[in-house]
């Protein structure tokens, strides 16, 4: 694995800079006609909108984003497989649940951040590589070259447990394994914690040691 992810004090860092972006943008309305408040994302964005060709976002943090992306993630935590539930037969069942867990968790960060659910079911869908890209154009910082190998194989995810006439070729997984995909997938939601801020679901801990035991 080649993450280069944030340690944890830089996950603070991005956790207070997102609490001073979101009073900025709550104050904007005050001065906005004397000075409009920019999006730090703005120019990522707009590479991204033209790369994919998608209509621009108007990203803007609100209490109904920030609730639904706690339960995004929770759920995502619920979703995450375990080793023992890969088997060969059951391997695409297996990689079609991975990136749900990936999608759910890509999607609190934008939603977190101010992208509107809508706006991501029309342009992002299943796509969790490029779910990937726009996170981390607005701060996720999840810079893993896995991360972003396995996001491709990923996309979309439903390829996983679609019907194939016989001589269909099957999807490329890109070689990975169980014991590769699901500590990918488990760095992957830390980080959706530590960046969002989000509390860990209840029993989280039990549930946690439990599997290690």
């Amino acid at each position: 694995m080649a993450a280069r992810d944030l340690p944890s004090g830089d996950s603070a860092g991005v956790s207070t800079y997102r609490c001073a972006l979101l009073r900025a943008l709550t104050a904007a309305p005050v001065v906005a006609a004397a000075m409009p408040v920019t999006s730090p994302w703005n120019d990522a964005l707009v590479s991204l909108h033209q790369g994919y060709g998608d209509e621009p976002v108007k990203v803007m943090q609100t209490k109904d984003g920030r609730a639904l992306s706690s339960h995004r993630y929770h759920v995502a935590e619920e979703f995450l497989p375990e080793r023992e539930s890969a088997t060969s037969a059951s391997w695409h069942n297996y990689l079609c649940r991975a990136g749900i867990t990936a999608q759910l968790a890509l999607s609190s960060h934008l939603l977190d951040v101010g992208f509107p659910d809508d706006w991501n079911a029309r342009h992002i869908g299943l796509r969790v590589a490029k779910s990937l890209a726009y996170a981390n154009a607005t701060g996720f910082g999840h810079e893993c070259t896995d991360m972003a190998r396995l996001a491709a194989v990923l996309t979309p995810y439903w390829k996983w447990n679609q019907v194939r006439l016989f001589g269909d070729p099957e999807p490329e997984d890109g070689k990975f394994t169980v014991a590769q995909v699901r500590p990918l997938l488990r760095t992957l939601l830390d980080r959706v914690h530590d960046v969002t801020g989000h509390p860990r679901p209840h029993g989280w801990g039990r549930e946690r040691r439990e599997a290690r035991s």
